[in-house]
């Protein structure tokens, strides 16, 4: 399983550890992932996804789930999010031509 956000993309990056002598040696710095179940509001499901914490306070921030799917582009999501935002899309869309 990659180290990766499901929802923002986030993945590991590499660095260097300094000693006092300033040697460096390569090191990686890995995402806070966590396994968690969002629920979608409109959908009136949950959903499991490895999200990190940075993530799920920006998801929070943005109103929940089904905000956050319908802003971030599909290059950050992983396929699992995609095909929720296309379930979600759908069933606006239904809504919509239910109420017009």
């Amino acid at each position: 399983m990659s180290r990766i956000c499901e929802l923002t993309g986030k993945g590991r990056q590499v660095g260097n550890n300094v000693s006092h002598a300033n040697n460096k040696t390569k090191r990686v710095f890995l995402p806070n992932l966590q396994n968690v179940t969002l629920i979608s509001e409109k959908l009136d499901r949950s959903f499991k996804f490895r999200v990190c914490t940075q993530g799920l306070r920006s998801v929070e921030h943005n109103g929940g789930l089904d905000n956050w799917l319908l802003k971030t582009k599909d290059e950050k999501l992983s396929t699992r999010a995609v095909k929720v935002k296309r379930e979600l899309k759908k069933a606006t869309a239904a809504a919509t031509a239910e109420a017009a």
